[in-house]
């Protein structure tokens, strides 16, 4: 239902924040709250999932869209909530997570609370192949693209599709020398001309 939340950070407390937008309240569980101790009464963007049970609707609630998208990866394995899943992202290191799962450390993954062997045998069959598509992709693309300081932004929200269409990562990486070469031009030209590399 809610994608993000855009309002003023009101309250920290160790298990939640409460965002006010517009004079409404929405109390969320995140991984770390401190985090928007530095952003307390400022104006922030969060991103939302709501979780319904029967006798409970909560909010969670997270920095940026890869956060987001780990978070929903983790639920989807048997034998992780919300609040687990939560616990494991309160571990800053998202990116050891996902190492961790493609080289099947199933000891790194015990050392989260509630998570013991079976579990975390559990994450990585569950998530390995999906991450490692994905790492190249929706969950840290962002990050690992902007390191090449010649990618302008059109060229790598460009990439960031392909990955989200789910081309693998050495393909992208091959379309993407031949586009630097180009001359800048909008997103949706550089996805065709990629599309055209590709096929």
């Amino acid at each position: 239902m809610y994608e993000y939340l855009t309002g003023f950070v009101s309250i920290v407390a160790p298990q939640y924040i409460v965002i006010d937008v517009q004079g409404v309240g929405y109390k969320l569980l995140v991984a770390n709250p401190y985090l928007y101790q530095e952003d307390k009464e400022k104006k922030v963007q969060v991103y939302v999932y709501q979780a319904v049970r029967e006798d409970n609707i909560s909010l969670f609630g997270f920095r940026d869209q890869n956060e987001k998208n780990l978070f929903m990866q983790l639920i989807n394995v048997s034998g992780i909530g919300p609040k687990s899943a939560l616990a494991i992202l309160a571990n800053p290191d998202h990116q050891g997570l996902v190492d961790a799962i493609a080289n099947n450390n199933v000891s790194y993954l015990t050392k989260f609370p509630g998570i013991g062997k079976k579990t975390a045998s559990q994450i990585v069959l569950d998530l390995r192949d999906k991450l490692s598509k994905e790492s190249s992709g929706s969950l840290f693309a962002a990050n690992q693209l902007a390191v090449d300081v010649k990618i302008n932004q059109e060229l790598k929200d460009a990439l960031e599709a392909l990955a989200a269409l789910g081309y693998k990562e050495r393909d992208i990486k091959k379309v993407q020398k031949s586009l630097i070469k180009e001359e800048k031009m909008p997103t949706d030209e550089y996805l065709r001309q990629a599309l055209r590399l590709l096929n």
